[in-house]
């Protein structure tokens, strides 16, 4: 499968307050596309869950004459919760992600103390494995495990168009921490020289753009732009070199706002907490456990 002949058409949809991008990527050819990292908006100072992003989603999909054929993830993300499950009950999509989401699922699952969780990936409808390959209409799909930032991370490749996630941001912010449980800065290190080998004309799309600077936000660069220009990767040319910035730069930052939101629903596919018997859902919290 050539990866590098066919040519999507991407549309990145940027949310202010998580700094991530959600991602259309649609075959021409046949109308059909993909969803990538959709978000479910939460205010976590009040509680509420809204569906606005999502929505934006489904009504652009809508208006260029589109059918969803997957829902994917490029990993349980720690800054927001993911709309996939609302996306699935919407469109009638599958969702997939990595297959080893089961050890991120197993990991945090010993953090929320959840005993009776069932760690093995059911949650979503496929899970991919390394180099597997599947469609999107005629487009051809290649997974990377590419982890590092998580356990679990992977990269699509769609034709001329690689999903990334949180291994690259726009050159310059350089690359993605990797403090979360279970991640490695040696380990993003090798999945960044994987996705590096790609040709240098591959369109890379970031899974979060933090606005360097006070700039308009960004959201797509390619390999050779990366290799030219990105700020770590200027500064660190070897592993050793690479770990010793990605791990210092990564002490002085505070864990996100929403993480201990977030993973209790996205180790879920997205599912918010059933409903107790009062009718409400409830996150649940440990104390010091980061």
């Amino acid at each position: 499968m050539d990866v590098a002949l066919a040519r999507p058409q991407v549309s990145g949809f940027y949310d202010k307050p998580t700094g991530a991008i959600q991602y259309v990527v649609a075959d021409q050819a046949t109308k059909r596309c993909a969803i990538i990292d959709p978000i479910l908006d939460f205010d976590e100072k009040s509680g509420a869950t809204a569906t606005r992003n999502a929505d934006i989603l489904l009504d652009f999909v809508s208006e260029q004459g589109l059918s969803v054929e997957w829902i994917l993830d490029t990993h349980p993300h720690a800054d927001h919760f993911s709309a996939a499950y609302y996306l699935r009950e919407k469109t009638g999509a599958p969702t997939a992600i990595g297959d080893r989401v089961v050890d991120v699922q197993n990991l945090w699952k010993a953090i929320y103390n959840w005993p009776d969780f069932p760690a093995d990936g059911s949650q979503w409808d496929r899970l991919f494995g390394e180099g597997e390959t599947f469609t999107v209409g005629t487009l051809p799909v290649k997974v990377l495990f590419s982890p590092g930032h998580t356990l679990a991370s992977i990269t699509y490749v769609i034709g001329d168009a690689a999903f990334v996630h949180d291994t690259l941001f726009m050159p310059d912010s350089g690359t993605a921490r990797t403090d979360f449980p279970g991640g490695s800065a040696a380990r993003l290190w090798r999945s960044i020289q994987d996705i590096l080998a790609l040709p240098d004309e591959m369109r890379l799309f970031v899974g979060h753009d933090y606005q360097a600077g006070g700039r308009e936000p960004l959201w797509e660069s390619t390999v050779a732009i990366q290799k030219a220009t990105n700020t770590h990767l200027a500064a660190a040319r070897s592993e050793a070199e690479f770990v010793a910035l990605r791990e210092a730069r990564d002490r002085t930052l505070p864990m996100p706002r929403l993480i201990l939101h977030a993973l209790q629903v996205n180790m879920n596919g997205g599912r918010l907490p059933e409903p107790e018997a009062n009718g409400r859902r409830y996150l649940k919290f440990p104390l010091d456990g980061l």
